[in-house]
């Protein structure tokens, strides 16, 4: 069954669209992997692959084109659109 699983997140990973949506998957499948091992459950492994998933977007959606990443004077890092011309 673990297989499976695994075939599947790679598979999802090979098919995505988007950089969010790779991200998304690759996240995914790797916080299953790792929540699997760390929780030894299938609990540890949903949840692992929940955490993996939001954050494997939220890294996937900042590498998008147009994206650029920022930081304020507070040190606080974020994502918004590129200034018009930049490459």
């Amino acid at each position: 069954m673990k297989k499976v699983i695994a075939l599947v997140f790679v598979a999802l990973t090979a098919v995505s669209c988007s950089q969010t949506e790779k991200g998304a998957a690759t996240g995914a499948a790797a916080g299953a992997i790792v929540g699997g091992i760390v929780g030894g459950n299938v609990q540890g492994a949903a949840i692992g692959a929940a955490i993996g998933g939001v954050g494997g977007a939220l890294l996937g959606a900042a590498n998008e084109p147009g994206r650029c990443y920022y930081r304020d004077r507070y040190g606080r890092e974020y994502v918004d659109a590129c200034p018009a011309g930049y490459r």
